[in-house]
């Protein structure tokens, strides 16, 4: 079966999970989640795949170990689209609506070294600096990791002060629950936005790459 949209049943899914987080709601629910949820994210990044690469689907638990919140289960689904490690594409549903972001999600210092460095220079940077205008004028929001204060070593009055505050780097754009959201012209928007990040997923590919630490 090809991808015909999220039923209006996986924002009620969601919107019940956020009322009661607990293994027995998900219980009781989990075909629901598999039919509703789960079955057509992945027809979704089935049909995208081609364009942009398979997807990883993440699970619906959370991981509780090191976190005060220690409700089991996230409360929404997403899929993401590695074009190098942390760097890809993101698609998220929930009750509040359909999510998309793309950019580059958890660094290492390394990564933050190069991406400063590559901010800094004026050929690489400038590129960013008009990829992340471009991005804004649309309408997009540029979030990620930052510091409040300038990262060391450079001065208040660079002109690309904002982006060398930045760790991590992505664009995103939330939509909130509509009855498009319930058919095929999801996928419309996802391909729209993602082909909107691609610029920046690969100047983030290009200057920033994975890391080349060795895992701990």
């Amino acid at each position: 079966m090809g991808f015909s949209g999220f039923p209006d049943e996986a924002i009620l899914f969601y919107e019940g999970l956020e009322a009661d987080n607990s293994k027995t709601y998900f219980a009781q629910h989990k075909r629901l989640y598999e039919e509703a949820v789960r079955e057509p994210m992945l027809a979704l990044t089935e049909e995208l795949a081609g364009e942009f690469g398979r997807a990883h689907l993440f699970r619906p638990y959370r991981d509780v170990r090191f976190s005060k919140d220690k409700t089991p289960y996230k409360t929404h689904q997403g899929a993401f689209v590695e074009a190098m490690p942390a760097i890809g594409f993101y698609v998220e549903i929930s009750a509040e609506g359909l999510s998309t972001a793309g950019g580059v999600y958890s660094t290492a210092s390394d990564q933050v070294a190069r991406y400063r460095a590559a901010v800094d220079e004026d050929l690489s940077g400038k590129v960013l600096e008009s990829i992340a205008d471009a991005l804004t004028a649309e309408g997009y929001e540029l979030r990620g990791e930052r510091l409040k204060t300038r990262p060391r070593g450079f001065g208040d009055e660079h002109p690309r002060i904002e982006l060398l505050r930045h760790k991590s780097l992505f664009a995103g754009m939330r939509f909130e629950p509509a009855e498009w959201v319930h058919t095929a012209q999801v996928r419309e928007r996802v391909e729209h936005t993602w082909r909107a990040f691609g610029p920046l997923v690969e100047w983030l590919c290009t200057h920033v790459r994975g890391s080349e630490l060795p895992r701990r």
